[in-house]
């Protein structure tokens, strides 16, 4: 007897089809499987044996032949095992074998009515899909990228899927396809016998609550530093790629790690995606299966290349895909490895990396924004030659560990000076005596309001285009949105030339003067916005220049 069972794996962040081919004739009795298989699914053969002897049901001597299609595409991962188990009880039973794999308990209530066909719904084999790993005792193992397997099989027409009881909240945060979880071999079985009887479970919209943040850390709490403030929101505001640049303990890790609080919510679409990635990596909560914040990372200047851009033999997303519409944070720059930050080039400019093994190319989502702090120099003073006790040398040497075509995908940089102790107490009173503790003028929720306000023109703007962000502009999308006025282009052009900014850096200055403009609500860019952003691209000339 011949059947057809529908399951899924993942490639990547994505899901893709596997049809379970059983075959189940007379024979010298053995359990072949063939497909281009992993270790770990050829091993199958072992589990879904054991597992069904352990659930009390007795095979009869048959040869059983499994072929995992597309035979062309390598199989890895422990998924199909519950997909087999159920090609071969569907073979057994329209082989009119069910006697002989009937369970031994007969007082087993999920068993009664196994032999009264008559009663019985036949099941939608076309529509379901199994997907699950197998226990030795016949239990049902959750499993990790459970929800690009639903998404993918909603897409594919799958009605129903079942699954690890684990992996139902994940699994019902598609929208449209019924997910039923399933303890073992034996609660399988019963729902096979009684499809009229299964109740699943669906998406609903509690599911996804964005908007629902809570944060401990807030911008308020920086006291001073009103161009770090400004630098910061034009960064959220327009995804663009931010360096902090200043001596120790002056505030860079602290404003950087107060981005997530002026980012806008995640969108469904945006969640889903993110989750798929995290769900691939094993990183969401049983309880949470959506990402509802967005992300933010922050790896340490040990991390390898791997740990950064993803890989493995069956590769797994990295640090700068985890990150995926939030932000990564590289704190102190110069302490990563300079192969590392020189990996980061190509995903920063395309918004994805891909990960070539010797099986398999995969592309990962890298649509994060890039916020990375450092100190000037070892002893964190330079330029100020009065206080900095490091040689030209020494100072050459720690810059030069960052090199100019990563620095020439940073949008904006702001150096974070040192403050006067007074003066912060001062302007903290004025701020608290003008302004309610809820609304003052420097805190979270403000500045992403204006956030949003500006996104919301960007969304608007590029409505009938393929991004999303003032960063993504083409070549075409800058001089069509970035017009500048005659005398404006001329003072750009000669403080370029003064400067020496490459054509990718005057990209950037006229993608982040677009973003102040929107900040500003402003339709076109002005001299006020174009000279901020020139600003904000001075820092390479300042540092890097000067030696």
């Amino acid at each position: 007897m011949f059947s057809k069972i529908n399951s899924f794996s993942t490639r990547g962040i994505d899901g893709y089809r596997i049809t379970v081919e059983v075959d189940v004739s007379n024979g010298l009795p053995s359990f072949v499987m063939v497909g281009y298989l992993a270790e770990e699914v050829r091993e199958a053969q072992e589990r879904v044996r054991t597992a069904l002897r352990n659930a009390g049901f007795c095979l009869p001597p048959k040869r059983i032949t499994v072929n995992l299609s597309p035979a062309g595409v390598r199989k890895e991962g422990t998924g199909c095992d519950l997909a087999i188990a159920a090609g071969i009880l569907r073979c057994l039973w329209e082989q009119g074998e069910k006697a002989k794999i009937r369970k031994t308990d007969e007082t087993c209530p999920e068993m009664d009515g196994m032999e009264d066909e008559e009663n019985n719904s036949a099941p939608d084999w076309d529509q379901w899909a199994f997907i699950g790993e197998l226990g030795l005792d016949g239990s049902i193992k959750p499993l990790t990228g459970v929800l690009s397997m639903v998404y993918e099989a909603r897409r594919c027409g799958m009605k129903r899927v079942f699954l690890s009881e684990e992996n139902v909240q994940e699994g019902r945060a598609v929208d449209g396809i019924e997910i039923v979880g399933v303890r073992d071999v034996k609660a399988l079985t019963a729902c096979l016998q009684h499809p009229e009887q299964i109740h699943g479970q669906w998406f609903t919209p509690d599911l996804f609550q964005a908007g629902q943040e809570e944060f401990d850390v807030d911008f308020d709490e920086i006291v001073g530093l009103p161009l770090v403030r400004q630098a910061t929101e034009a960064a959220a505001a327009g995804r663009h790629n931010i360096l902090y640049i200043g001596p120790a303990g002056t505030g860079k890790t602290m404003a950087a790690r107060r981005i997530p609080t002026i980012l806008p919510p995640l969108t469904l679409e945006e969640s889903i995606e993110v989750s798929k990635i995290y769900s691939i990596c094993g990183l969401l909560k049983p309880d949470t299966p959506l990402v509802l914040q967005r992300p933010f990372r922050s790896p340490h200047h040990s991390t390898t290349a791997q740990a950064m851009a993803g890989g493995g033999r069956n590769p797994k997303p990295g640090e700068i895909s985890l990150a995926s519409y939030g932000t990564l944070f590289l704190d102190e720059l110069t302490e990563f490895q300079p192969k590392i930050l020189d990996l980061l080039r190509q995903p920063m400019e395309e918004g994805s990396i891909t990960v070539s093994r010797l099986n398999q190319t995969v592309v990962f989502p890298a649509k994060t924004m890039i916020a990375a702090a450092m100190n000037p120099c070892k002893c964190g003073f330079f330029p100020d030659l009065g206080k900095c006790r490091c040689t030209p040398t020494q100072i050459r040497r720690y810059l030069n560990r960052v090199s100019g075509p990563f620095l020439d995908r940073i949008d904006i940089g702001v150096e974070v000076p040192r403050q006067d102790l007074g003066m912060m107490a001062a302007e903290k009173s004025i701020d608290e005596g003008s302004f309610p503790q809820t609304e003052q003028r420097n805190s979270s929720a403000v500045m992403r309001a204006r956030v949003m306000e500006a996104r919301a023109r960007q969304e608007k703007r590029f409505a009938d285009e393929s991004i999303s962000y003032n960063s993504q502009m083409t070549r075409r999308q800058i001089e069509e949105y970035c017009r500048l006025s005659g005398e404006d282009a001329v003072f750009l052009e000669k403080v370029e030339r003064q400067q020496g900014i490459s054509a990718r850096g005057h990209g950037k200055i006229l993608k982040v003067a677009r973003t102040l403009a929107d900040l500003d609500g402003q339709a076109e860019i002005g001299r006020t916005q174009l000279a901020e952003a020139i600003g904000f691209r001075s820092f390479e000339k300042k540092y890097w220049g000067s030696l």
